[in-house]
């Protein structure tokens, strides 16, 4: 495992998410992205459970580079996700960032407790 992220990855997914964005409105039989998102949210959200499911296997096989690879699959289908829901990485990353120095437990509860908040509203 390598002890820091680069400083280039939040840029990596933000270009990434930018050739998504761009591949919006064109011609289904010109991207595969394209298509997707022709028949968001359904084909998104299935090849996102595909390739969790194909990320868990890969896991539980142990294979450092299929991980790697599934994990990049999983990603790439959650970054076309965001994009129909017009969201994007930067979203992601500061809601990481919201929850950095908290642990599990306390985030979680937090959630629970403005939850409950919202129900008794």
């Amino acid at each position: 495992m390598s002890d820091s992220i680069p400083a280039f990855s939040a840029e990596v997914l933000e270009r990434l998410a930018q050739v998504i964005e761009s591949r919006k409105g064109t011609s289904p039989d010109s991207s595969y992205v394209a298509r997707l998102l022709a028949r968001a949210p359904d084909a998104v959200l299935k090849k996102i459970g595909e390739e969790a499911t194909e990320t868990v296997m890969a896991a539980k096989d142990g294979v450092r580079e299929r991980i790697v690879s599934e994990t990049a699959d999983l990603w790439f289908h959650c970054l076309v996700m965001l994009a129909h829901y017009d969201l994007g990485p930067a979203d992601v990353l500061a809601e990481l960032a919201r929850r950095e120095g908290l642990s599990g437990l306390e985030e979680k509860a937090l959630r629970k407790a403005v939850a409950r908040e919202r129900d008794d509203a």
